[in-house]
């Protein structure tokens, strides 16, 4: 069990500031849950995308359900599309289920995808 600091976020926040965020944002997006016709990034499985100083990537990320077919596979395919960015140096995927995923998580555009809106 972890310990979680009273009031602390869940997710914690990304560091959007950075050069490198968009980028790794774009790359997030084409990796694809195989059984969904969606991206990871809009369907909502990219919690924490965390750069620091030295360019070296943090990326806490979960799944749509424990038991997904690809759970050992997604986080390289991550690393792999984030590694290949000009200027990230290192790059750990985490995966996470706290907060457990929720379809309230995914984007208006994964929602019009799958036809939720």
């Amino acid at each position: 069990m972890t310990d979680l600091q009273e009031g602390a976020p869940l997710i914690a926040p990304s560091t959007t500031e950075h050069d490198l965020y968009d980028p790794i944002v774009e790359a997030c997006k084409t990796v694809y849950d195989p059984e969904i016709p969606v991206n990871i990034y809009d369907l909502g499985l990219i919690y924490t995308i965390d750069i620091n100083p030295q360019n070296e990537v943090r990326v806490v990320m979960t799944l749509t359900a424990p038991g997904c077919p690809v759970a050992g596979e997604m986080p390289g395919w991550v690393a792999d599309a984030v590694e290949a960015i000009p200027g990230v140096k290192q790059v750990d995927v985490e995966m996470t289920f706290q907060p457990q995923w929720g379809m309230d998580m995914m984007s208006d555009e994964a929602r019009l995808e799958l036809g939720f809106m």
